[in-house]
């Protein structure tokens, strides 16, 4: 019953994200705001909002590990899992500057986090003032670079303005409720089980989180725009670190459960070296990526169960 409330959870949750971004995409329309903003503020952020809403409920409710634990998890997944599924579809070959910068942004968002758990530095309002300062500053440079997609805002379809705020309000609400099902559903998962809820969100929440990144993935890989599916991928992980973390971090201070900083963040790093590695020399990333990834990805969770 638990796995089921999980996926009934899950399933808001998504859902509730859809409707924000769509009444929000209409909003900012009717409001004249430009598309840029649009896709700075909702589209690249509005994947993360399963994460967000999981986590804040999370943290408040004290069961920190759950949250931190699906955040790392779901940045791996997109890394590993996402991008191999979408680059085993279609390969990537238009790699560009700026996703070449997000990756090297990846990288050092995860070796502060390993400073971070070395430090046993805990997570707490100065840490989610800064990390909302540096995402407000690094979506700024993107727009003045021009480097957005935008795409995504444009098929949108618009609707009326009370019919807009009525999409934002029922999302938000599917956000609250789904939230409480699936993290309290996920906590009572790993206490039948006797396994740490640090590991059960670093598995099955961020899994379940990540399903918003594996459907922009593999549509992008159906339409053939790729190319927007890598960028979503390595945005929404920035996302996730400055602001799901640092937003997290308003509603209780927490650590970095030792486990995560051990073994999880390390893994985290490795697997985005591996794909700067590619954008760097293959110049592409193709079914060679694809295959390695989701080898990792799924031998990754074998070992942490086992």
């Amino acid at each position: 019953m638990n796995l089921i409330f999980l996926l009934i959870g899950l399933s808001l949750l998504v859902f509730g994200a859809e409707l924000i971004i769509r009444g929000s995409i209409s909003f900012g329309k009717k409001l004249k705001v430009s598309l840029f903003a649009i896709g700075v503020v909702i589209v690249a952020g509005g994947t993360s909002l399963p994460e967000l809403a999981s986590s804040i409920n999370a943290v408040f409710i004290n069961h920190a590990d759950l949250a931190v634990g699906a955040v790392i998890g779901s940045n791996i997944a997109n890394l590993i899992l996402v991008m191999a599924a979408t680059s085993f579809l279609i390969p990537i070959s238009n790699i560009n500057q700026n996703q070449i910068n997000q990756a090297w942004i990846n990288i050092g968002l995860t070796l502060i986090l390993i400073s971070m758990s070395y430090l046993i530095l805990p997570f707490n309002f100065i840490f989610g003032t800064l990390s909302i300062g540096l995402l407000f500053f690094i979506m700024l440079t993107q727009i003045k670079q021009g480097s957005l997609n935008v795409y995504e805002v444009e098929e949108k379809r618009d609707y009326s303005l009370l019919i807009s705020i009525v999409l934002i309000v029922s999302g938000i609400a599917l956000l609250i409720y789904g939230s409480d099902l699936f993290v309290e559903s996920a906590i009572n998962i790993a206490n039948q089980l006797s396994i740490p809820e640090a590991v059960i969100g670093v598995s099955l929440v961020a899994f379940g989180t990540s399903l918003p990144e594996l459907v922009v993935g593999i549509l992008s890989a159906i339409r053939r725009k790729v190319d927007f599916a890598l960028g979503n991928v390595l945005g929404s992980n920035i996302y996730n670190v400055l602001g799901v973390l640092g937003i997290s971090s308003f509603f209780g201070n927490f650590k970095i459960p030792t486990v995560i900083g051990s073994e999880d963040l390390i893994f985290m790093l490795l697997v985005t070296i591996m794909i700067l590695g590619f954008m760097l020399f293959k110049k592409r990333i193709g079914r060679i990526y694809g295959s390695l990834g989701l080898f990792f990805y799924f031998g990754y969770i074998f070992y942490i169960y086992t």
